[in-house]
């Protein structure tokens, strides 16, 4: 009788338990991070103690994982760690539930959740390492086939992700991003700058940008913030390219990010492929008017919010900064569309709605 009660109690605790893989708080924060972070506090508040955070040992972001209360578990780190330490552990606890936020998860493990933010590996591999692009796409459809249930962050990736490996579409949801409290409008003076947030990738479109910026006649300057990822390919910028007017300021901090979206005349996004793209909705937050590319899943999110401009075109980039340069009541009208814009996305919304994903899904 001990026996039968024991291995209900065990049975019950499987069915109910909630594992993350919260391997993302070793890496730096971008887009898909800050998602994960997000949404992983306000999941692990409206689930309380059902939910376990699981991270290798190398977690920086020591603040973060401490409110997450995260659990240590394996020795490797990295990828080794993601598909063999983790599946490992997960299996001597009887395999329970697994929602994965940031890449490829346990592939083979199939009592999971899996959130991919775009095709970009399998669309334009040669934005990426040879090693990144041939394990994703070697193991991003396994593990898509292995999950219970995918999410992804926009209507875009939900039919690039059904129209390349034929998942029916009643096996992925959609969940929008936001952006988080801390960006404010602090209504602080305008400088004449433009604004350029990103990963120091291909798909950011920095050449071209650079290009368009250099070939306008004014006294703005070009402030260019994010960081070398070592997945992405490299960039090659020629000295010709870069002047006084352009500065490079690496990582900032949210702080700094904050005061540089309300000071700055305009912010510029001119992205290739996004899956969603956050930093537009921080910039529209601050008060900052958008320059935005014209692809992808950025006029899903940003409707007529923003000034658009072709990406792969040097001239329709350079008409969009000349127009918002030189047309102040512009700039004025997408302040206030962006307002509008951004109080359609919040992550305490977005949480709400992936909660009623997992009740669908797993039944907690």
């Amino acid at each position: 009788m001990k026996k039968g009660v024991n291995s209900a109690w065990l049975l019950h605790k499987i069915n109910t338990m909630i594992y993350i893989n919260a391997r993302f708080l070793s890496q730096s924060i971008t887009g898909v991070q800050r998602y994960a972070i997000e949404l992983s506090k306000r999941i692990k508040k409206l689930n309380g103690e059902s939910i376990t955070f699981l991270a290798p040992s190398n977690s920086i972001h020591h603040a973060i994982a401490k409110e997450l209360n995260i659990k240590i578990v394996g020795k490797n780190t990295g990828f080794l760690w993601e598909q063999f330490d983790l599946p490992l552990y997960l299996k001597r606890e009887g395999n329970p539930f697994l929602i994965n936020f940031v890449g490829i998860g346990p592939a083979f493990y199939k009592n999971k959740l899996l959130f991919i933010y775009d095709l970009a590996f399998k669309h334009h591999p040669e934005w990426f390492s040879y090693s990144f692009r041939y394990v994703y796409n070697i193991l991003i459809p396994i593990s898509l086939r292995n999950s219970r249930h995918a999410v992804t962050d926009s209507n875009y990736v939900k039919e690039d992700i059904i129209r390349n490996y034929k998942i029916n579409s009643n096996k992925i949801d959609v969940v929008y991003a936001a952006p988080s409290s801390g960006f404010i409008n602090k209504n602080l003076d305008k400088e004449k700058f433009i604004l350029m947030v990103s990963s120091i990738d291909p798909r950011k479109n920095m050449i071209r940008t650079i290009k368009a910026f250099n070939s306008v006649d004014s006294d703005y300057k070009l402030i260019i913030v994010g960081k070398k990822n070592n997945s992405f390919s490299k960039i090659n910028l020629e000295d010709e390219l870069l002047n006084d007017k352009i500065t490079f300021t690496g990582y900032v901090d949210d702080k700094e990010l904050i005061n540089l979206y309300n000071k700055a005349g305009m912010f510029i996004y001119p992205s290739l492929l996004e899956g969603f793209g956050i930093p537009p909705l921080e910039a529209q937050t601050c008060g900052c008017p958008c320059i935005v590319s014209n692809t992808t899943s950025l006029p899903e999110v940003y409707l007529d919010s923003v000034e658009y401009c072709e990406p792969y075109s040097v001239e329709s980039i350079r008409k969009s900064i000349t127009l918002l340069i030189n047309n102040k009541e512009r700039r004025h009208e997408l302040v206030e569309k962006g307002f509008q814009n951004v109080d359609r996305f919040s992550w305490d919304k977005s949480a709400e709605e992936f909660q009623k994903i997992l009740e669908k899904v797993k039944g907690v």
